[in-house]
């Protein structure tokens, strides 16, 4: 039994002065003032902000490609994520050609076994269709990975007829799909050209100048309109620019529901960082989509803080600068991705809520109320309510810290946000009810549990 005293609790509707109490793993009571019962466990959080646990939507943990392997497996990232307040996590089982859904999804569940210090599930991906694959769509929500993922580039990628399909059966079922929306056609013409040339195939540089916004928005605008033909809700997920928000916008004006991620690279990191040298100091913020401009990023917390965008995730995808040197004489083989699940939290508060980007409450409603209501954990996840689970974050705005590589429980070798300043701290963190986290250290690891995920809640 553990005792809250003093916090300032958040929700997407306001902040309170209140206690909050939870046993065996709920939140039991709130109120104004709530004495002590005998044995509790008393935490006072006086001067600091209590949030529900952060939801990361978008994680790749231990996952094999470009010819490696993301160097965070689920126990060291998971172990990351809730050293940074995020209390569950939702990483993508593929099914790769050839393989059925189960197979797919059972292959994340044995990976998962290495271990996990936070509450996890899992989204499916959809890399080819057929009878039987449709047939299996059931299935997947039945064992609780009950939203699906899709590709418009990479060899994972499906052409826009099974898009279409895909859609359609996902209506019948009652759930959707998340995106990655860049024209692979447009991608490749651009990659052969330059990686003809010597020179632009040894430079970073090249990586983002053969992915331009454009080819985001019309992959983002082709999407939409296959989903207004299906009828179906969707989600495009981590939306990088402002050309590719023009285009939900046009959707929405349509009478779409079309729902949106961004990840906080897009919101403070910017494609000048791939002209540096040398290139084992560029090669780190290479992912995809790549960064985009500055104007980019203040078009993204200007739409979070309208509530054009619902959530903000990490696309946690990890790699060594060993691994980042596998491209090192043609850009096209850089492994993309990049750490991110321990910091979201504090850079959301950092560079959003402490700089008056976006209310406390905004922050609240990304990070929490909409993923859990979105991928259909509402309200066992995401609130601070009476039955919720008791996943609670305290964060302390008066702190100050540095991001350090020698200080991220990551196993990745760089922090992409090196010597960032945080003006807050994530100063306990607590999974149902146990401490799990404390001033970023992980003080109980092992504590996760799958989430059997029911099907989203539209809004």
């Amino acid at each position: 039994m553990i005792l809250i005293k003093n916090g300032t609790l958040v929700s997407p509707d306001g902040c309170r002065r209140a206690d909050l109490l939870a046993d065996e793993g709920k939140i039991v009571k709130i109120a104004g003032r709530i004495e002590a019962p005998e044995g509790c466990e008393v935490k006072d959080a006086a001067g600091m902000l209590v949030f529900p646990g952060f939801i990361d939507a978008h994680t790749h943990f231990d996952l094999h490609v470009a010819g490696t392997v993301t160097i965070d497996d689920f126990a060291s990232g998971t172990k990351a994520a809730v050293a940074g307040g995020t209390t569950t996590i939702i990483d993508f089982g593929t099914a790769y050609p050839g393989e059925t859904l189960n197979e797919g999804l059972d292959n994340w569940f044995r990976k998962a076994e290495a271990g996990c210090s936070c509450d996890y599930g899992f989204h499916q991906t959809i890399t080819e269709w057929n009878e039987a694959i449709s047939a299996e769509i059931p299935d997947m929500i039945g064992r609780g990975a009950s939203t699906f993922k899709i590709y418009m580039t990479y060899d994972t990628q499906i052409d826009d007829a099974t898009i279409l399909k895909v859609l359609q059966r996902l209506k019948e079922c009652g759930t959707t799909t998340g995106c990655h929306c860049e024209n692979s056609g447009l991608i490749d013409t651009l990659r052969e050209e330059y990686s003809s040339d010597p020179e632009k195939k040894r430079a970073v540089s090249s990586h983002y100048l053969t992915r331009p916004d454009s080819a985001e928005a019309e992959a983002i605008g082709r999407y939409c309109y296959l989903a207004e033909v299906a009828d179906e809700p969707v989600i495009d997920v981590h939306l990088t620019c402002a050309k590719g928000l023009d285009e939900i916008r046009a959707a929405r004006a349509r009478g779409q529901k079309v729902y949106v991620e961004t990840c906080p690279q897009y919101l403070v990191m910017d494609d000048s960082l791939y002209e540096r040298e040398p290139f084992e100091e560029a090669s780190r913020y290479v992912c995809a989509p790549p960064l985009r401009k500055k104007s980019d990023q203040d078009a993204l917390w200007k739409a979070i803080r309208d509530g054009e965008i619902q959530t903000v995730s990490t696309d946690h995808c990890s790699f060594t600068t060993e691994q980042k040197r596998l491209g090192k004489e043609d850009f096209r083989k850089i492994p993309g991705g990049m750490p991110g699940v321990e910091l979201r939290g504090p850079v959301m508060y950092s560079e959003g809520v402490a700089k008056g980007r976006i209310s406390v409450e905004k922050m609240c409603e990304v990070l929490c109320g909409n993923p859990a209501r979105l991928y259909g954990m509402y309200p066992q996840k995401g609130t601070l309510s009476v039955g919720s689970d008791a996943d609670i974050v305290i964060l302390d705005p008066s702190a100050h810290r540095l991001v350090s590589v020698e200080t991220q429980v990551s196993r990745c070798d760089y922090a992409p946000l090196e010597g960032m300043e945080l003006s807050c701290a994530i100063a306990a963190v607590y999974l149902r009810g146990t401490l799990v986290a404390e001033d970023g250290r992980v003080v109980c690891e092992n504590q996760g549990r799958y989430v059997k995920r029911g099907l989203p809640e539209y809004f």
